[in-house]
């Protein structure tokens, strides 16, 4: 690794954790010197986090709603950025990359060990309208039984986007 290639501070809390579908990618940045896994966190504030169509989980940017999450926290090189940002949609505006206060689970003081991290958000153009139609019910954490619910993009219908789709959701007015 070159000297301080890893200096984005990532926090993932749904797929791309351990032990779920697309922690692939970041196993591929690790084995190659891209990415290092640095521990479990919790967010500092709470946030929504929500399951949308095809199990995505979507972390909601409406702090101080839902609960305290519970993920992991990566440095990552701006190389391992780009393939992160690439795999979140970032350009198709499907998430958005933006800061967060993650602390150590087991620290009681909250002043003390609070890291400023990013996490990969629902786009706004979307999310507080999906935390509302999920009922503005969410959960602390993605567990290993929701990732069993999320449907990874080659077995997806082809015939539509997430996102095309995910609008037409959050604008029904049925449930």
């Amino acid at each position: 690794m070159e000297g301080g290639a890893h200096k984005n501070l990532i926090f993932v809390y749904g797929t791309l954790k351990r032990n779920h579908p697309n922690h692939f990618l970041l196993e591929d940045l690790i084995s190659s010197n891209e990415a290092v896994f640095i521990g479990q966190r919790m967010t500092r504030l709470q946030y929504p986090l929500v399951t949308g169509l095809y199990g995505i989980p979507y972390l909601i940017n409406k702090s101080g709603s839902g609960q305290k999450i519970r993920g992991e926290l990566y440095s990552v090189s701006k190389i391992g950025l780009v393939r992160l940002d690439e795999l979140e949609g970032i350009k198709v505006e499907h998430y958005e990359r933006l800061p967060i206060e993650v602390i150590e689970e087991e620290v009681e003081e909250e002043s003390n060990g609070v890291v400023l991290a990013e996490a990969y958000f629902a786009h706004c153009r979307f999310g507080e309208r999906l935390w509302e139609k999920k009922g503005k019910c969410g959960m602390c954490e993605f567990g290993e039984n929701d990732g069993v619910l999320y449907v990874r993009v080659k077995d997806r219908p082809r015939f539509s986007s997430v996102l095309d789709e995910l609008e037409a959701f959050v604008s029904s007015t049925t449930d």
